[in-house]
């Protein structure tokens, strides 16, 4: 007599190296980077932390194909690393595809401290510059001042800014916030600006002082000025 198979029961789905990344994106979303580990991501696929050294060679190798997961995303955002043709404006072109890398930093708001970790470029950052660099000579920059161009973004080439003195924990912040009460008298400017300037909208912030409008501000100004070199370039 044949028997059924029961439609309830689970498949097991084969452990993968993408596997183990997506895994560790979704960790990584819900609890935080500093949650992320060998054991919790062997809990969140349900092995045996052994079984990920078959796929993975550690944490940072996690993080690596973290990274090249998050970039993936990206390239699905902006469509592709290739370089639009033509480039009529390309600030707008260019503004665009870093407003998306950006998108995916707020979906993912711990992905900035995994980039700024890695020692090495993955391909696909790497195809991701040749896309802003090409938008840029397309555009009609030469090598050198797009050469500049890309020191000057930065990190928010991929959609966030590095921050300085940034609090790891709302402890440090708190004895930040108690420090400058305490010397606020002599510091006649930045209490005017503080008391003045608030960052309305966390839920879009990357950061401590980076939110929405600071980037775009800080983006904006830098593609004028780029704009505005291009030109004196072009008609020297």
């Amino acid at each position: 007599m044949a028997i059924e198979a029961d439609p309830k029961a689970k498949t097991r789905v084969p452990l993968t190296k993408e596997r183990v990344h997506e895994a560790a994106v979704e960790l990584a979303d819900r609890e935080g980077l500093k949650a992320l580990t060998m054991r919790a991501l062997a809990q969140e696929l349900g092995v045996e932390a052994m079984s990920l050294y078959y796929h993975v060679a550690n944490k940072e190798a996690v993080l690596d194909g973290v990274l090249e997961a998050i970039m993936a995303e990206i390239g699905e955002e902006i469509g592709g690393f290739s370089v639009p043709e033509p480039v009529d404006d390309w600030k707008a072109v260019l503004r665009d595809r870093i407003l998306a890398a950006r998108r995916v930093m707020l979906r993912h708001p711990w992905a900035p401290d995994v980039f700024e970790s890695r020692t090495n470029m993955g391909v696909s950052i790497i195809l991701y510059f040749e896309s802003i660099l090409g938008t840029m000579r397309e555009g009609g920059m030469s090598y050198d001042l797009a050469h500049h161009g890309l020191h000057a973004l930065g990190s928010r080439a991929l959609g966030f800014s590095q921050e300085l003195f940034r609090p790891d924990t709302p402890e440090q912040d708190q004895a930040s916030a108690e420090m400058f009460d305490c010397i606020k008298d002599q510091l006649p400017y930045l209490t005017g600006m503080l008391t003045e300037i608030t960052h309305d909208g966390p839920e879009e912030t990357l950061g401590w002082c980076d939110d929405q409008t600071e980037f775009e501000f800080a983006l904006d100004v830098l593609l004028e000025g780029l704009e505005r070199l291009r030109i004196a370039e072009t008609s020297a």
